[in-house]
């Protein structure tokens, strides 16, 4: 029974790439630099406060996640029951570039980050909802889909 439930499940954090943490980095020091002619005191609390928001930002931007668990499908503020949606589909790269881009809808609700590649396509069946179909960036899209196909 427990194996049913943890096949049933999926969770994944779209955390920020390595590369946002250098360019945080670089912030700081530039944040630094400008204030080192008035004293090195203050250039050292403008780097150290400039690196801080920098990487406040990186961190509230990563945060977000898709989750599936408990008949719920969870992409950022996105909650709905998974009978309300259909068919899901993996998309490699050039197929979620094509999706978030020239074939795009603009009633479809997007989780998109920039700096994952693959994304899910997941049809929206309800009715009552004028969304029609969610994209979400993921970077396990055939796990996302075995999962969402379970149900």
């Amino acid at each position: 029974m427990a194996d049913k439930a943890k096949a049933s499940t999926y969770e994944e954090r779209l955390t920020a790439p390595a590369g946002w943490w250098a360019v945080t980095a670089m912030a700081g020091i530039m944040g630094g630099l400008v204030f080192l002619r008035v004293n090195p005191a203050a250039a050292l609390v403008a780097a150290i406060v400039t690196a801080a928001l920098c990487g406040a930002l990186v961190v509230a931007y990563g945060r977000v996640g898709v989750r599936v668990h408990d008949g719920f499908l969870e992409a950022g503020p996105a909650r709905l029951p998974l009978t309300a949606l259909g068919a899901a589909t993996a998309l490699d790269a050039e197929a979620a570039r094509r999706l978030r881009t020239t074939e795009a809808d603009a009633r479809a609700f997007m989780l998109l980050r920039g700096y994952v590649s693959t994304a899910v396509k997941v049809d929206v069946t309800d009715p009552e909802d004028p969304t029609p179909y969610l994209y979400l960036s993921t970077r396990r899209p055939d796990k996302l889909v075995k999962v969402l196909s379970a149900r």
